[in-house]
């Protein structure tokens, strides 16, 4: 690494640590002000809060502070090399723009890997556990075995043509109450089973004292029912991750999904591989989701690409000026996720279209200001 790039590195690295640090603190005392009172219902000592907001981190990271956080270094840091005609000096050394901005690239792509990795592995582990942390002297114990049991669970396997009914079902553990499976065979007939508990074992569905109905050629009746208290199924190809998949999305609403991502792309995978054949609404949304996901870690790059022309020009400015044009950035930009993530989940416009809107929008029109950077 050249002199250059590891001194514009530490100059970016400085603020862009205050700014990560100091949006995390503001975003957790103002959430910790909201629920303070639902912490004391909860019994929740010191301790326990602290723990509650430390597994919240990899969920806040993800969602906006990144993003903002580096956009304001960037334009903090940008001004003020420009501000001190340092930028000036370099590019009359014939080092051109884009190549002093290179480390900024580096940056901006290492956060963008990076919040690929919080938004699809991290955050909602850390989210799930943050609730239990919360729940865990729940006083009402009813309540918290709700929220792990689902109760009256159905839906379909379209691709393998099943049908499933359960009556309840842990979503912790994968535990079925009572489970009834209905599928066709290779030659067209169907078969039932109905048991009364069921979990998955080793990727095989054991069900306890089961009952499946067979054909019976023998007799007047198509079908007679067998008798089994351990009954092993390795064609069932529904794993608890699919599972949860139809939970969340049969309970996400046109509304809440268009306001933001709410799945990641394994869930939104998962659950197209169980129902190939979507009604236009239900495919307009989940195509939504999925594009978004794969937009949102490219969020960072954009933001370079968004600060250099805003803040390169030489002149002298007030620091201040980036601080409040990386504010009226960020809001334009996020009402333009809304407005394209409605659209999308609406059937206005093509999902892929809504998802890359935004960063095709403000991407293009950095990469134009960016060119007439003087």
């Amino acid at each position: 690494m050249r002199l250059l790039d590891r001194y514009l590195l530490r100059e970016l690295l400085i603020p862009l640590g205050y700014c990560l640090s100091g949006f995390l603190i503001f975003w957790i005392s103002f959430d910790l002000f909201n629920k303070l009172d639902d912490f004391h219902q909860d019994n929740l000592d010191a301790f326990e809060i602290a723990r509650y907001y430390l597994l919240q981190i990899p969920g806040m990271l993800g969602e906006i502070v990144m993003p903002v956080s580096l956009l304001l270094a960037l334009l903090y840091t940008l001004t003020n090399h420009a501000r001190h005609h340092e930028l000036i000096a370099i590019r009359a050394a014939g080092v051109s723009l884009w190549r002093i901005c290179t480390p900024y690239w580096a940056v901006g792509l290492l956060f963008s890997l990076l919040l690929y990795l919080l938004n699809e592995h991290w955050a909602p582990k850390s989210i799930e556990l943050a609730e239990q942390v919360r729940k865990k002297h729940s006083s009402n114990p009813v309540d918290s075995a709700e929220r792990q049991w689902q109760n009256d669970l159905t839906f379909r396997n379209d691709g393998d043509d099943r049908f499933w009914r359960i009556r309840s079902y842990n979503v912790a553990t994968g535990e079925m109450v009572e489970p009834y499976v209905k599928w066709r065979l290779p030659d067209g007939s169907h078969r039932q089973l109905v048991a009364e508990r069921g979990v998955r074992s080793n990727g095989v569905w054991t069900f306890f004292n089961a009952r499946e109905s067979v054909p019976d050629p023998s007799a007047d009746s198509p079908r007679v029912w067998e008798q089994t208290n351990v009954l092993a199924v390795a064609e069932f190809s529904e794993t608890p991750e699919q599972i949860k998949s139809e939970i969340k999305i049969s309970q996400l609403s046109g509304i809440r999904a268009a306001k933001r991502v709410q799945l990641s792309i394994v869930e939104i995978l998962d659950y197209k591989r169980l129902h190939p054949h979507l009604t236009h609404s239900a495919r307009a949304m989940l195509d939504t989701q999925l594009y978004a996901r794969i937009a949102s870690p490219w969020t960072c790059l954009v933001v370079v690409l968004i600060a250099i022309p805003f803040g390169a020009p030489s002149g002298r400015r007030n620091v201040f000026v980036g601080v409040a044009a990386s504010i009226f950035i960020c809001f334009a930009y996020f009402v333009l996720q809304r407005f394209g993530m409605a659209l999308g989940t609406g059937g206005h416009l093509p999902a892929l279209v809504a998802a890359w809107l935004p960063n095709l929008l403000f991407g293009g029109v950095g990469l134009w200001l960016t060119t007439r950077v003087r």
